[in-house]
């Protein structure tokens, strides 16, 4: 499956908030959904849900046009949902009806992930008797009780420990590898490199960057390197550089053992090398900079800082 949104525009009272966004992610990929608080994300899923309509612009599943009732839809939301009074077997498997999910099917499928997220003890708890980090496990479960086709998780991470985390993770990749379509929405940045193939990041209700990547990041490196001195600060090795190399690059970043250069346009990677011997500088790292996915947000989507 390939989900495709194209040119959504959504307006409130007058005042757009979606600007033609666009972005794809196909069944077996995640893709990360990446914005700051207010970017348009949450807008975005609720109208691939159709919560809300879009003003134009359109949704297609495998080139046709996107009815989310012809399919099974897991969402974890950044907002929970459930009722904490319930208990957690009673009122997920009520969920799981409203969802067109058999009593047998739903009672099944609850054992299985109560078991596989390690809170079987809590089938029978009221929810706000459980720690946060329960709960969320428990929201987990209510996402993926109906087998979904396409599972959107909106920062899954939130109140887990390292133990769970680590619980998730394997959860998230299995989705992947049974070939569901994942939408991951998170500000934690390391699990997005670690799950999502592809990455679409908005900014002011539209979409500034999107697109694999390992392509992008190996576009945001081109033309700089990491240079680390032996036994120099950063501020020390940028100093060097700036008096021993200045015609070659230019310091492009300071970090915490290390600088961040930028070839001059006309020179190469070899032409700095032979420099740097010329200099007889004692080198403990020279190599290709690979921009963070926390350094390519921020360079998109941290205008305001």
């Amino acid at each position: 499956m390939k989900l495709e949104i194209k040119d959504i525009h959504k307006s409130f009272d007058g005042n757009e908030v979606l600007h033609g966004v666009h972005f794809s992610v196909e069944s077996g990929k995640a893709l990360g959904l990446l914005g700051r608080n207010g970017a348009g994300k949450t807008t975005t899923i609720r109208i691939l849900m159709d919560v809300f309509k879009a003003n134009s612009g359109s949704i297609t599943m495998d080139g046709k046009p996107f009815h989310p009732k012809e399919y099974k839809i897991g969402y974890l939301p950044e907002e929970r949902g459930l009722y904490p009074k319930k208990k957690v077997r009673e009122q997920l498997i009520y969920l799981a009806q409203l969802r067109g999910v058999s009593y047998k099917e739903a009672s099944d499928s609850l054992k299985h992930w109560l078991k596989r997220l390690g809170i079987e003890e809590y089938e029978n708890r009221r929810l706000d008797t459980l720690s946060k980090g329960n709960q969320q496990k428990v929201q987990l479960a209510q996402t993926l009780l109906a087998d979904p086709d396409i599972v959107i998780l909106d920062e899954p991470f939130s109140g887990l420990d390292p133990v769970n985390s680590q619980i998730l993770k394997d959860v998230v990749l299995e989705l992947i590898q049974d070939h569901k379509l994942v939408i991951f929405s998170s500000h934690q940045m390391s699990y997005v490199e670690e799950f999502c193939e592809d990455i679409a990041i908005m900014n002011h209700g539209s979409i500034v960057l999107n697109g694999g990547l390992k392509e992008i990041k190996r576009s945001y490196g081109q033309n700089r390197l990491v240079l680390q001195l032996a036994g120099k600060t950063p501020e020390a090795t940028a100093d060097i550089c700036r008096q021993e190399l200045l015609s070659y690059v230019s310091v492009y970043e300071k970090q915490k053992d290390r600088v961040i250069l930028e070839l001059q346009e006309g020179r190469t990677k070899t032409e700095l090398l032979a420099a740097i011997v010329k200099a007889k500088l004692d080198v403990e790292a020279f190599m290709d900079y690979e921009p963070s996915l926390t350094d390519i947000f921020v360079w998109k989507a941290g205008d305001e800082a």
